[in-house]
């Protein structure tokens, strides 16, 4: 019934500002941007007269691979909290990478940040494998997770 993830949607304050994070740092490619509004876009997010810039990104081009849709509502308050891993909702958006290290310096260099440096782990007993990953917050505080299976 249910197939891949089609995308995962972010709500961000300031779109230009997240294209530029995601593209430029993250390294995402940009494949476009849509303008919501009438009845459809009201009914869909429960709203009247709302309007709502939205961009894709991506970094990679397998089918699944979904991208990330970041949503910028026009003229709404937007309700900032800061996210916490602890909270029931979306806790982090992973990526992957082949060379974690690099990132995390890019990442500092930019002055991103990072809830720790990459960590190891090993779940092979586990059936999992092992890796190599960390947290970081976007510039609206979302936080995304970088790992590296090793």
């Amino acid at each position: 019934m249910v197939g891949r993830i089609y995308h995962v949607g972010l709500t961000v304050s300031d779109l230009d500002r997240s294209i530029a994070f995601y593209r430029d740092i993250l390294g995402l490619e940009f494949q476009g941007e849509i303008f919501m509004k009438g009845e459809e876009t009201d009914k869909m997010f429960r709203k009247s007269n709302c309007k709502a810039r939205v961009a894709y990104l991506n970094g990679s081009k397998a089918v699944e691979a979904p991208p990330v849709e970041l949503i910028q509502f026009v003229d709404s308050e937007i309700h900032k909290e800061q996210p916490d891993l602890f909270t029931t909702s979306i806790s982090e958006v992973c990526f992957y990478t082949d060379d974690i290290d690099s990132v995390y310096r890019t990442l500092i260099e930019n002055h991103v940040e990072c809830l720790s440096e990459p960590q190891y782990f090993d779940f092979r007993a586990d059936g999992f494998g092992e890796s190599r990953a960390f947290y970081f917050r976007d510039p609206d505080g979302i936080i995304l997770e970088m790992m590296q299976p090793l």
